[in-house]
């Protein structure tokens, strides 16, 4: 008796790396018309056409990390840069990275990164004098 399984339409591999060429596609942010499409798992199954528990496992297998954290990872490297680059307002850079409230933003970062935004922005030019 043969076993035959249908292959599937795409590998986890294939999947994880989707996921992360299209979230490494959205950044540098340059401008503040360029708003991030793709913010959560859903939005990135979405955009891969499957289920986002089949994402979900094929990026935790392709990068040991859970979807959200590594859209959180991107998220936070780019809200570093942009405040350590620019002098946007921290709302502009709330709105480009896709968060509805500036508040939203920057309790996220301050969960993360132990600083509110103007903090950071703050620490960042009491270290270049």
């Amino acid at each position: 008796m043969s076993s035959f399984q249908p292959s599937k339409p795409k590998t986890y591999l294939e999947i994880g790396r989707n996921f992360l060429n299209i979230s490494e596609g959205q950044f540098p942010i340059n401008e503040p018309s360029q708003i991030i499409k793709f913010r959560t798992a859903s939005d990135f199954a979405n955009e891969l056409n499957i289920h986002v528990n089949h994402l979900n496992r094929s990026v935790k297998l392709l990068t040991g990390h859970t979807t959200t954290e590594n859209i959180n990872q991107a998220i936070l490297k780019e809200a570093k840069r942009l405040l350590r680059r620019n002098q946007w307002p921290i709302h502009i850079i709330a709105m480009v990275l896709a968060f509805k409230e500036a508040t939203h933003f920057s309790n996220f970062f301050k969960r993360n990164i132990g600083l509110s935004p103007t903090e950071f922005r703050s620490e960042k030019v009491d270290r270049s004098q």
